[in-house]
């Protein structure tokens, strides 16, 4: 099983390597899939460009809204914040129950086009797991071990520091993982608004009715998804060992 999934992901691997640095190996089975002499592979900018555009998108937008969550879930877990937990909760489902197309479409009139809008959208899109998670993981930290902690003389910010994040951080991790391969794919809706990214391949493949355009920029996307996820995962994995947790 193990050698099975470390073989699937060397595959993955080497496929996402090959489709940015030698994309002239798919020609032959991207041809098929191009109408009236198209060209079959992207031609209108550097795809690893573009990769790493939308990694740096997706990265700035999980560290701003990463902070904000797990600032705000910290907060409404103290007894002075507690009451601030359903206006809390607000604020983080804006971003899920307003679409990220209709963000941009919001914040497009205030801050102009770019990476602007569409880190606001990613940003208020990737809150509510973190958010969720950093709440549920302090919640599970056992009263024992926080009493331990107090009689060891610990305060509150350092009993949160040394006892309560560490124990919590296999869940937090999980919130983050599941924002980051959430935002992977929203990102791409950042080139409407002229965001640097994989998008830019999507569009230009359903402008000109190239299949082989969207192909391209899909399994990308979905490449470091699945990469991003599995990785991430491993991390989660290792922070639940040290925390005497299980991870799944």
């Amino acid at each position: 099983m193990r050698q099975a999934a470390l073989i699937a992901r060397l595959a993955a691997l080497t496929t996402l390597l090959a489709l940015l640095f030698v994309p002239e190996l798919f020609r032959g089975i991207l041809e098929p899939l191009t109408e009236n002499g198209a060209p079959a592979i992207y031609n209108q900018g550097s795809l690893l460009q573009l990769t790493l555009a939308h990694l740096a998108l997706v990265a700035a937008a999980t560290a701003i809204g990463g902070l904000a969550a797990l600032a705000m879930g910290i907060f409404v877990t103290r007894p002075a914040g507690a009451e601030f937990l359903p206006l809390s909760r607000s604020i983080v489902n804006i971003g899920q129950t307003f679409p990220p197309v209709a963000v941009l479409a919001l914040a497009v009139p205030a801050v102009g086009f770019g990476v602007t809008p569409t880190l606001i959208a990613l940003v208020l899109y990737g809150l509510l797991p973190i958010f969720e998670n950093t709440i549920t993981g302090l919640r599970e930290v056992p009263e024992t071990t926080i009493e331990a902690a107090r009689g060891m003389g610990m305060g509150g910010w350092r009993r949160l520091a040394l006892v309560e994040l560490p124990l919590a951080l296999p869940v937090i991790l999980a919130g983050l993982r599941l924002s980051v391969v959430v935002n992977l794919g929203t990102a791409t809706i950042g080139s409407t608004v002229a965001a640097k990214g994989l998008g830019e391949v999507i569009i230009a493949g359903l402008q000109t009715s190239n299949t082989a355009f969207i192909l391209q920029g899909g399994v990308i996307v979905a490449l470091l998804a699945v990469l991003i996820y599995d990785g991430l995962g491993a991390i989660e994995r290792i922070a639940a060992r040290r925390a005497g947790r299980s991870a799944g």
